[in-house]
């Protein structure tokens, strides 16, 4: 009787831990959402406060995200922040200071969806405030 006892036991702890929902290779969770935006966007110097003059104009359509950062702004130590639409991820990820100082060529960054099936390139455009 002990035997089955602890072998019903071991049997529905293993069933129990069988993952019902997907997770992609960051361990994030795969979710059916298709949305894949972003919604917000901070630009932050290398103090942690904004370098931002007013509002980002976010284009969902043709996918871009133009600033106009102060001028004197260090471009090659800056800190994106995006706010993305829900369960979407970005690629490349941010781990830290990003160099945007080619104003020529915009930083690119991909919004991929909650299912991880679609994804849509946003390039960030900066302008430097004249003085």
């Amino acid at each position: 009787m002990k035997r089955i006892i602890i072998s019903t036991l071991i049997i529905l702890s293993v069933l129990s831990c069988k993952k019902d929902h997907p997770v992609d290779g960051d361990g994030l969770l795969i979710t059916p959402r298709q949305e894949c935006y972003v919604s917000n966007f901070e630009l932050l110097g290398a103090d942690y406060v904004t370098v931002l003059t007013k509002q980002p104009v976010i284009d969902t359509t043709a996918q871009t995200v133009s600033v106009i950062v102060q001028f004197g702004t260090d471009l090659k130590n800056l800190f994106p922040q995006f706010t993305l639409a829900t369960d979407c991820k970005l690629d490349p990820k941010i781990v830290g200071k990003v160099d945007f100082s080619d104003l020529a060529n915009p930083k690119e960054y991909n919004v991929i969806s909650g299912n991880r099936q679609i994804s849509k390139t946003y390039k960030v455009l900066i302008t430097v405030q004249p003085r």
